[in-house]
């Protein structure tokens, strides 16, 4: 595995690799030639991401897709179905299905913002799975996907090798990228992020200087890894938020080699380099951004994906738990491990909430209480990772998401309480 953000240059079988060339008259042991852009191929040299694969057979190999009928809870932007709201949702987490489901048929969405067919925007899904994928491969015309497991460990077999991943790790599927997930372990759950817009990469770091947030050596992708396997398997995709399928004739991880800098990757959210005041004052939440992707407009990301990691705080004279505040951001905050320092309960492993642009959101009352009375000695918060997609546009919640028991309908009572500051001389 190798370092995020480099050109990667990996072989499965010593001299599949072509020297000098990318698309050689005749690539090594009769190997196929194929690039996949991320990119558009007139994008910027720093911004173009791009690899070879050379395999067995060519992507091409297939018969037409057709629509894949099936029921699913998996919606994709416009996200219409029903009406926006500007209230704060929380959901409780999604239970582990009874019956046989796998991680394609275990995605449900919450919420989404922008559309694919316009490349802004992401959804926002849940995964629960309880048996791994078998002779059935994916792949998401629509966007890359960055998933992150709260339960359960994952094993991801894509075209360009395998990754495995646990709570508190993240993988990201490029765009176009076919794979299945296999579960480690008896069940799984967590949350995708499906970025519509710009690849997600790492956050500029401006006054904090060279080092700091995530390091790039930290991220890693997959060695070179192939099955040369001639028996008939599921393909399916997601291409304009439907899904279509098709059968191809063999197997689809056939690629034997690779090189370039467009990839799966996985990072470990504990190696993350955590900044934080020394003095007074509660940073902005974009000091905890691991993973942004950017827009046309400076500093305003389609999506940030920020953590909040265990972390020293020593700040003085300072209310420590996150402030109250109103964002033009919209914020969707999920749970992966023990608790969150703005909310003393209802906000559990595996949940989440949603508060979209300008709604007053903050510590709750208990927590609030709690925070004013801290004597102000340096502590470390322990035993918790909290994460947040935020983007720019305002999220929709899909019907499922305001209909389901799993939706707290008295979120708003965390607010309840507070009584009214008293001026002097006030009667």
């Amino acid at each position: 595995m190798l370092g995020f953000g480099n050109h990667f240059s990996t072989e499965a079988v010593a001299g599949a690799l072509p020297v000098g060339r990318n698309s050689p008259q005749h690539a090594p042991f009769g190997l196929y030639a194929e690039q996949l852009s991320g990119t558009a191929f007139t994008a910027p040299r720093a911004e173009n991401r791009r690899s070879w694969l050379y395999r067995l057979r060519p992507a091409a190999n297939h018969p037409a897709f057709t629509p894949l009928h099936t029921p699913s809870l998996l919606r994709t932007g416009p996200f219409d179905e029903a009406p926006a709201t500007p209230n704060r949702l929380r959901w409780d987490p999604m239970p582990i299905p009874s019956a046989p489901t796998d991680f394609l048929d275990g995605l449900v969405s919450l919420c989404g913002n922008g559309d694919p067919a316009t490349g802004v925007g992401l959804g926002i899904h849940l995964y629960a799975a309880n048996r791994s994928m078998h002779r059935r491969a994916f792949f998401n015309a629509d966007g890359e996907l960055l998933i992150v497991p709260q339960q359960g460990g994952l094993r991801v077999v894509t075209e360009m090798g395998r990754i495995t991943a646990a709570p508190e790790q993240i993988v990201v599927i490029p765009r176009g990228v076919r794979f299945l997930v296999e579960l480690t372990g008896a069940d799984a759950r967590g949350y995708v992020c499906e970025n519509y817009g710009a690849p997600f990469r790492l956050p500029d770091l401006g006054p904090i200087g060279a080092n700091g947030l995530a390091n790039p050596r930290d991220f890693e992708t997959p060695v070179a890894w192939f099955e040369d396997d001639d028996a008939p398997f599921e393909l399916v995709q997601k291409f304009g938020g439907a899904l279509w399928a098709t059968e191809l004739p063999h197997g689809p991880f056939d690629v034997v080699a690779w090189h370039g800098n467009l990839a799966p990757y996985r990072y470990d959210l504990r190696r993350f380099n955590t900044i934080n005041t020394v003095s007074f004052d509660h940073p902005d939440p974009s000091i905890f951004t691991v993973l942004t992707a950017p827009t046309d407009t400076p500093g305003t990301a389609n999506c940030d994906f920020v953590i909040f990691p265990p972390r020293w705080m020593v700040a003085e004279g300072t209310f420590r738990p996150p402030w109250f505040h109103r964002n033009v951001m919209s914020e969707f905050m999920g749970l992966i491990h023990g608790a969150y320092d703005a909310k003393a309960g209802g906000f559990a492993p595996g949940g989440a909430s949603l508060h979209n642009c300008m709604a007053g959101h903050g510590p709750d009352k208990a927590s609030y209480d709690a925070a004013v009375r801290a004597e102000l000695a340096p502590h470390k918060i322990q035993n918790t990772m909290a994460f947040m997609f935020e983007s720019r546009f305002a999220f929709r919640p899909t019907r499922f998401a305001q209909e389901t028991p799993l939706c707290q309908l008295d979120y708003d009572d965390c607010w309840t309480g507070f009584a009214k500051a008293r001026l002097p001389g006030a009667a």
